[in-house]
């Protein structure tokens, strides 16, 4: 069976690679569960933009251990660095992560986006 090549739609932007889709879907999928978007609203919500492990548990009603299983996938995604002070691990966004996962939402649902040139 051919395909009418007349009849197929151009691009109208630059479609993600193969390796920025898998990097998106793995930030989706650390945002994609209710703990860790709570946990991501708590840390910017602390004075400073920072909380320690210790000041999370309590408001998710989660164990300690399954907080940071949560916060290493938001780490290992790339949304949350770690600072080891003492006994206890203090949490941080990444500046502009959340600002480049919006971006990347926002062009992936635009229709009017042009093409980029890189």
């Amino acid at each position: 069976m051919s395909v009418d090549v007349a009849s197929c739609t151009p691009l109208v932007r630059k479609a993600l690679t193969a390796e920025q889709a898998a990097d998106l879907s793995r930030v989706l999928k650390a945002v994609a569960d209710p703990a860790r978007l709570r946990l991501l609203s708590l840390v910017a919500a602390h004075e400073g933009g920072e909380a320690c492990v210790c000041d999370l548990t309590e408001p998710l009603g989660l164990s300690q251990p399954t907080v940071s299983h949560h916060l290493k996938v938001l780490v290992d995604a790339g949304l949350l660095t770690r600072d080891k002070r003492g006994v206890w691990a203090w949490f941080r966004l990444v500046p502009g992560a959340l600002d480049a996962l919006a971006a990347a939402l926002s062009t992936a649902g635009s229709r009017d986006a042009a093409p980029s040139s890189g």
